[in-house]
């Protein structure tokens, strides 16, 4: 069935009883051509793109949990592509793209928002490194505006501009940047894959990986082995615990990242604001809820659940750029476990093991890249060889000395 306004009318008309699941629930089959681990964004994002753009057809995605129970559904929404390094910029700016057309492509309301994303600046040092990343964003071909006291003004006359500790300056902005509603991303990518074939898993934990002459031939799972010529792994914070199952020892530590929701108010906040003087980004929702997030927690954990620590640091810096804040009640919130690589930069590769790929490392940058890591996945998986865009998400760059370190924060995980 494909969505459209006169569906919905017709369905409207006739009791809503046409309606169709959005995928099926089909038992795993004994092999297939490659199988796809984790049932998030970006594995849904990889069956999609494998079975829409490379015409494979013997694709499964298996999910030890529900479609949607995992980060795809625990994050703040926020999509950009304001990267400074090459190794970067053109990546996100390739996923922006294809957030762009996306509801389009797959036929669902993904709810995309460009409703524009704003860094505060509050010195004068943070103001010339912000113009190095934006002069950086125009040669990569993105869009980049660097605005005065005036024009943000003028945008959010609520923020504290005169705070003595974190006077506000300026701010980049990128006009494209925004939000999408993340469950529906999940929805739609596991419709659209399901539409052409691919069989969705869900239940399904792997267990354990059969390798035979150096070679991976398939996967053991809480439903019994599953054979595959190829395997894609795209578990986010648990890719340490899967790897280790064929004994590999990934360049990551997972940490949590908690994220928050105020209680729904009027429109207050028109775009994605970023404080510079301390970790903290906020959006409105449709709902009308204040979503934000702010810093790691500083310990390495597992578990998908918040603290009061880390409430209190993200709501002190929210206060500080905008004090009305403080007038709100807190509604919810909600922890999810981040793959932090070791300079705070993805990897996209072949493991040393014939048939075993793997996708992760993505740190705070996994929701806004859904797309583009799906794609570039499904790439190097149809075609054992990296997207152009993706070139340099290797897992040699740390023997080779080629670090995409965005922050400059060296081989801290905690502070990408």
């Amino acid at each position: 069935m494909r969505y459209s306004g006169f569906q919905v009318i017709k369905e409207a008309l006739t009791g809503h009883k046409g309606w169709a699941p959005a995928w099926r629930d089909p038992e795993p089959k004994s092999q297939y051509d490659i199988v796809i681990i984790g049932g998030g964004g970006h594995g849904l994002a990889t069956a999609y793109y494998l079975a829409k753009e490379f015409g494979h057809k013997k694709i499964a995605v298996l999910e030890k949990g529900w479609i949607g129970g995992g980060n795809v559904g625990r994050n703040t929404t926020i999509v950009r592509s304001n990267y400074l390094l090459d190794g970067n910029a053109p990546f996100y700016e390739f996923a922006l793209k294809l957030w762009e057309g996306l509801e389009q492509d797959f036929n669902y309301n993904a709810m995309v928002s460009q409703r524009g994303i704003l860094n505060l600046i509050h010195t004068d040092a943070q103001r010339d490194a912000f113009i190095r990343r934006g002069n950086a964003m125009r040669l990569n071909g993105i869009d980049a505006d660097l605005l005065s006291v005036d024009e943000i003004r003028a945008r959010y006359p609520f923020l504290n501009f005169e705070n003595a500790r974190f006077p506000i300056k300026g701010g980049l902005a990128q006009h494209r940047g925004g939000t999408v509603r993340h469950d529906a991303v999940a929805w739609g990518y596991a419709r659209g894959a399901d539409s052409r074939g691919v069989d969705i898993i869900q239940n399904c934990e792997v267990t354990g990986f059969r390798v035979e002459n150096g070679c991976c031939t398939g996967v053991e799972t809480s439903r019994g082995f599953v054979g595959a010529g190829k395997i894609g792994c795209a578990v986010a914070g648990s890719s340490g615990r899967l790897m280790s199952k064929v004994d590999m020892r990934l360049p990551m530590e997972s940490h949590v990242l908690q994220a928050f929701v105020s209680e729904g108010l009027k429109p207050v906040l028109p775009g994605v604001i970023t404080f510079g003087a301390g970790h903290f980004y906020c959006s409105q929702s449709d709902k009308g809820g204040l979503v934000f997030g702010g810093d790691l927690d500083g310990y390495n954990s597992y578990a998908q659940r918040g603290n009061l620590p880390v409430l209190e640091d993200v709501c002190e810096g929210g206060m500080a750029i905008f004090p009305m804040m403080g007038r709100a009640r807190l509604l919810r919130m909600w922890g999810g476990i981040m793959d932090m690589s070791m300079d705070g930069s993805p990897i996209i590769d072949r493991t040393h093991i014939d048939g075993l790929y793997f996708n992760g490392g993505w740190c705070y940058g996994g929701f806004k890249a859904t797309p583009a890591s799906g794609f570039c996945f499904a790439h190097l998986l149809a075609k054992d060889a990296p997207h152009p865009t993706a070139t340099a998400f290797r897992f040699d760059r740390f023997e080779k000395g080629r670090m995409i370190d965005e922050k400059g924060m060296g081989a801290q995980p905690n502070l990408h």
